[in-house]
């Protein structure tokens, strides 16, 4: 439920954690029974628990083509990022990709951890997808197919241009949002979306993972993993791997602020995309992770932890953001207080400041021109609350023991029943 000392600090996160906790325990007992469902939900739950969480609101129907494209995707990126597969070896797999997943014999032996076992146990992903609609199907394999191809492509090519990583971005990610929209289309519950937009979906979710793991990618054993296009970094280093080293401090501050203002880029498509949504499950399940990411780059802006650990949303901050994501007005609110956290760091004598001012103040108006800020609470609290942290001691005491408590009774009423 993330450390006490976060939840001291910040003692308004305790509720929604403590919601938060209580949902995750509930999907973990919805696991379906058939072994190759079975397999699937609690393979996604070890892979993203937020996700896991977050694809429980959906229709049943849904939920299922949802969760196996997710797994589907997820063990072509699991055979991508595996660097000890040569490049002769994964191409060809990335590109018949697509003609696996009809196969419940095949698998193919690579990853670490819960996504070695997902890729040595895919069969029973393949016979989940066998079960789908047709046309669940159809559009799993079209985009299984051109993002096959697409990693592919970059396997051999250097990501240089800025061009170059909006394509890459867009097999990675963009696809993922086309996918979604053809599911949800398929589901009868939306519209079919233009692809532009459900593309910006997928590239502003990539683009704050690529910045945000930029240590982790630079430091991959064997090889390193470089997404950063060349034609930002170099204006800064001669080489990527010199942001991390402490005397480019400063140099890397401003490559690191030119990367979150590209992607900054992107948000007007995000508000629009979700602004029109129906279904309010499909929208929660979309809207979640786009606060996740404004919320997440704007950790990162001006912040030179991103060079030197981990720099994520804390726990409680993402439970308040799942807790209060559901409507639109929500999303305006959230996108406007962590835009305003950005824009708070913003130095002017960076070389991007106008830039990122610009496209900062062009979402805060569409934000405010919705018409339903005022009377929402802010994620930014100015002032931290002044609460003893005795109290707040004793209170999870008090809460802990009452969990118990029930937990026990609801034991022994199992129990008798039985």
């Amino acid at each position: 439920m993330g450390s006490l000392k976060a939840v001291l600090k910040h003692p308004d996160d305790f509720y929604p954690l403590l919601k938060l906790k209580m949902a995750a325990k509930k999907a973990e007992k919805q696991i379906p029974p058939e072994p190759h469902w079975g397999f699937c939900y609690s393979m996604l739950h070890k892979v993203s628990r937020s996700f896991a969480l977050v694809i429980q609101q959906l229709n049943p129907e849904l939920r299922d083509a949802v969760c196996i494209f997710y797994l589907v995707l997820r063990a072509l990126d699991t055979v991508e990022d595996d660097t000890s597969i040569d490049a002769d070896i994964k191409v060809p797999i990335l590109n018949a990709f697509h003609k696996h997943i009809y196969d419940p014999d095949w698998h193919f032996a690579c990853g670490t951890k819960e996504y070695k076992v997902l890729m040595d146990q895919f069969h029973h992903v393949a016979t989940a997808f066998l079960e789908l609609k047709k046309g669940y199907q159809e559009a799993i394999e079209n985009i299984t197919m051109r993002m096959g191809a697409g990693m592919a492509k970059f396997i051999c090519k250097e990501v240089e241009t800025i061009d170059d990583y909006d394509e890459y971005c867009h097999y990675v990610a963009g696809l993922v949002g086309l996918g979604l929209s053809k599911l949800f289309h398929a589901s009868g519950t939306e519209i079919m979306f233009p692809d532009s937009l459900s593309n910006s979906m997928g590239l502003f979710l990539q683009k704050t993972n690529i910045i945000r793991d930029y240590l982790e990618d630079i430091n991959e054993i064997p090889k390193s993993r470089m997404f950063w296009p060349r034609e930002i970094w170099s204006k800064y280093v001669n080489k990527l791997e010199e942001l991390k080293y402490e005397e480019n401090s400063e140099k890397a501050i401003q490559c690191l602020n030119d990367m979150v203002t590209n992607a900054l880029i992107h948000i007007e498509d995000c508000l629009k995309y979700m602004s029109d949504l129906r279904d309010p499950a499909i929208f929660r399940f979309c809207a979640i992770p786009q606060i996740m990411a404004i919320g997440t780059l704007a950790l990162c802006y001006n912040n030179i932890q991103v060079f030197r650990g981990v720099v994520k949303m804390r726990r409680g901050l993402t439970a308040k953001v799942i807790d209060r994501t559901r409507t639109m007005g929500d999303v305006y609110q959230a996108f406007y207080d962590f835009s305003s956290m950005l824009k708070s760091k913003v130095d002017m004598r960076d070389p991007n400041a106008r830039t990122t001012i610009t496209r900062i103040e062009a979402a805060q108006k569409i934000c405010k021109d919705s018409g339903v800020l005022n009377n929402r609470k802010s994620y930014i609290v100015k002032n931290e609350p002044s609460y003893s942290p005795v109290l707040i001691a004793l209170l999870f005491i008090i809460l802990a023991v009452l969990y118990a408590y029930i937990s026990a009774n609801r034991q022994n009423k199992i129990k008798v029943t039985l």
